[in-house]
């Protein structure tokens, strides 16, 4: 969707408003990290640079004894000594500092928009309940370990029969008269296979016979065959954790794809060709007023 990778990265605001003010003479607060003039920097802020910075990961913390911290904290100080200059000069009355404040509110307001439809989409509760749907889907069907013989005749597997029904171990059995070079010096192993992981006639009759039996025989164009069923199982998918962080991604885009396709259904749109003289703008008054093509480069 054109338009939808922006946003994905939720941007963290970096440093705090310059409204964030003191009463005068009182102490600043237990969360606050810096005091400039009658303005607090909070620890908030930090946290927020931080992740901004990819100092920190999502749902992580910067812990104060980190050098990152102090860092971030000198870089929030100047940040805000600039911010209020600026304000002492008028700067943020000027047409450039009014359209770029309007870009950064829009961009601060959709982001607040998206992290708030994300914490009502991407829950525990969903995340388990896609995982349990998935898991369903998903699972692998019972597979079966067995060993085999093979053999030339049908009198030579059905003697063979004898000899393990008398007691002879299957594997010894499988070493002395199988014929099959890729599996006898395993004592006939055949590993964990699938229904759809053998032959047909291999795999009719494995998955019919229990666990610990031996059963045959059956024939193939090999020749023919004599099972022992070693071990029945029915894998397990990964658990819960190991794919929650792949589920919390795929919930998150899919709320925000879901979310902003809502919207463009619900707007009128009209993309401007450039060249064209004049972009109609509507302000958030409702009004509309023209803005010359070429703006300023930040």
């Amino acid at each position: 969707m054109a338009g939808l990778s922006f946003l994905l990265v939720l941007a963290a605001c970096s440093g705090s408003p310059s409204g964030e003010t003191t009463d005068a003479g009182l102490p600043p607060p237990d969360n606050a990290v810096a005091q400039i003039d009658q303005t607090i920097i909070y620890n908030a802020a930090v946290q927020r640079e931080a992740l901004a910075q990819g100092v920190i990961a999502e749902g992580e913390r910067l812990p104060p004894d980190d050098p990152e911290y102090e860092r971030i904290v000198e870089e929030l100080i100047d940040q805000r000594l600039l911010a209020l200059e600026a304000r002492r000069r008028g700067l943020q009355n000027t047409p450039e500092a009014r359209r770029r404040l309007a870009a950064a509110e829009e961009r601060i307001l959709g982001n607040i928009l998206l992290e708030t439809e994300i914490a009502a989409q991407v829950t525990e509760e969903a995340a388990q309940r896609l995982y349990s749907e998935q898991t369903e889907l998903s699972r692998p069907g019972e597979q079966i370990r067995a060993r085999h013989i093979l053999v030339d005749s049908r009198e030579d597997a059905d003697a063979i029969i004898g000899l393990a029904n008398d007691g002879r171990d299957f594997a010894e059995l499988a070493v002395q008269y199988s014929t099959d070079i890729a599996t006898r010096v395993q004592g006939g192993d055949l590993g964990y296979f699938s229904r759809d992981g053998v032959l047909p006639e291999i795999s009719a009759l494995a998955f019919s016979t229990e666990e610990g039996e031996i059963t045959g025989p059956v024939r193939t164009n090999a020749g023919w065959h004599i099972l022992y069923i070693v071990d029945r199982r029915a894998p397990e998918g990964p658990p819960f954790e190991e794919m929650r962080s792949s589920i919390v991604r795929f919930l998150t885009f899919e709320t925000i794809s879901t979310l902003v396709e809502e919207l463009r259904a619900a707007a009128r749109i009209e993309v401007i060709q450039p060249g064209a003289p004049e972009s109609l703008v509507i302000d958030p008054a409702g009004t509309a007023e023209t803005e010359p093509p070429a703006e300023p480069q930040d």
